[in-house]
């Protein structure tokens, strides 16, 4: 069976966003700046073309995942990534309503409206025994307060955006230990860590 993993690209002041929603161009340059092309499956997406020790990580841990779980705030903010996840995999939406637009679900994109346990149970029969990702901010600390992760990834990127959103918004149940890291990997412009969460 798969692990359920979260994780977020933040800043070393601990933001995954700056202010309203800012700071994606700076948190995120490490997309833009190597030479191996990680694919796509979004037609609104480009592919992320990332240095060598990014792309090995980072490949491996696209590969290995089954299908997400995000909140209905980032599925409109992206425009649903034009129709399918840059990943491939199908996508739990969790909601507390479904799209007008969107009457049923598809292998593309699965409206929960039961809560992060169901939106995980759901997730986790689509994934096939494969891991299933919950998106970082609202996602990730409700998936972390009813003790459903396994591993937490960050990718810390070298710029302070002096406040912001943090990866776990708002924790109900803190404080709350890790092990590890039990991955680092120095990319261009990231590192690249991984905790497990201790049961």
């Amino acid at each position: 069976m798969g692990k359920v993993i979260t994780g977020g690209t933040m800043s070393l002041d601990g933001y995954i966003a700056g202010p309203e929603e800012s700071g994606f161009d700076l948190l995120f340059q490490w997309y833009g700046n190597g030479d191996v092309e990680i694919p796509s499956a979004s037609p609104d997406v480009p592919a992320p073309r990332i240095s060598a020790a990014s792309a090995e990580l980072v490949g491996q841990e696209w590969a290995a995942i089954g299908a997400l779980v995000v909140g209905r705030h980032l599925y409109d903010m992206t425009n649903a990534w034009g129709g399918r996840h840059p990943m491939g995999v199908t996508t739990v939406v969790l909601t507390h309503r479904r799209p007008a637009d969107r009457p049923e679900d598809d292998e593309n994109f699965v409206f929960v409206t039961d809560g992060i346990e169901a939106a995980a149970a759901k997730a986790t029969e689509l994934a096939g025994g494969r891991n299933v990702a919950v998106n970082g901010g609202q996602m990730a600390r409700q998936a972390l307060e009813a003790g459903l992760l396994d591993e937490v990834g960050v990718e810390l990127v070298p710029v302070v955006l002096g406040a912001g959103t943090p990866l776990f918004a708002d924790l109900g149940i803190a404080p709350v230990q890790f092990d590890g890291p039990v991955t680092v990997v120095p990319g261009t412009g990231v590192t690249h860590l991984r905790y497990r969460v201790r049961k």
